[in-house]
């Protein structure tokens, strides 16, 4: 079976074996615009743009022809025999590759995701907080990490980034009302020491520590945070973190601590996928 893959580098497998991928840095392009959108028909019109931009040569088309042309002769030499000959299909308006979602990590991805929000919405924390992880396990580190991308890729790239940090902050947040504050902790603390400036994953960890027990450690990692925001960008602490202190000094119920971000909203600063613990 062939596999796709773009969360990460961009990787081909065949039956479990990874295969050369195309080296040319367009022919890679091309490629990666047809996996993200397997079974339908990429036009000449975003191909083009994800190539030249808006200034392209008056060859641009018979361009990528002969682009599309090499990648199916790649693709033939590293299968074989056994390529469907239909793979990477031409329509009147543009190209196809004839993969279906389960065959490319991005559709599996969103999939799982879905699937996770669907349990959580209907009260299953565990079993959603288990199908989100699933979900996150499937990158392997930023997307398209080896691809020059263009115009038309960076926004797929920034629409799946966008994606991945909401499911990152459904699992945490999940995760938490399961009383695992601990386990949570122990994973924020590696994702601020990589994001410093992200006020939304020092919150939680704040939260964490407080639940926890660990009021002193928690205070702490406010102050960590504060120092940072002073330093880097001359600012205090969003209001509801400064809340979220006053809150801790007064000694509430860490129950009733609030999270300084609803899960869903989005950061100030994207995080890039690394494996992370689960």
């Amino acid at each position: 079976m062939l596999q796709f893959k773009v969360l990460g580098p961009l990787e081909i497998k065949y039956n479990g074996k990874v295969l050369s991928a195309p080296r040319g840095p367009k022919v890679r392009q091309l490629l990666s615009l047809l996996i993200l959108q397997p079974g339908s028909v990429v036009s000449h019109g975003p191909l083009v743009d994800e190539l030249w931009g808006k200034e392209p040569p008056k060859t641009a088309l018979s361009t990528v022809r002969t682009h599309i042309y090499h990648l199916r002769q790649i693709l033939k030499q590293e299968i074989g025999g056994t390529i469907p000959p239909d793979l990477i299909d031409t329509s009147a308006t543009g190209y196809v590759l004839r993969a279906v979602p389960e065959q490319v990590d991005a559709e599996v991805f969103q999939r799982l995701a879905r699937q996770g929000e669907t349990q959580l919405n209907s009260g299953e924390l565990r079993e959603g907080s288990r199908l989100l992880s699933l979900a996150l396990d499937t990158w392997s580190g930023d997307a398209l990490t080896d691809v020059i991308c263009g115009p038309v890729l960076n926004q797929h790239v920034q629409h799946l980034e966008e994606l991945y940090m909401r499911v990152l902050q459904q699992r945490i947040g999940a995760d938490m009302q399961l009383g695992q504050h601990g386990h949570v902790a122990a994973e924020l603390r590696s994702l601020v020491s990589r994001h410093p400036l992200n006020e939304w994953l020092h919150g939680q960890l704040i939260t964490a520590l407080y639940r926890c027990g660990r009021r002193g450690d928690a205070l702490h990692a406010y102050q960590e945070l504060r120092a940072i925001l002073q330093e880097e960008l001359g600012l205090d602490p969003s209001p509801a973190l400064q809340h979220m202190q006053r809150a801790i000094l007064s000694g509430i119920d860490g129950e009733s601590l609030a999270i300084a971000a609803n899960p869903g909203s989005r950061p100030p600063q994207a995080i890039s996928r690394l494996p992370h613990a689960s």
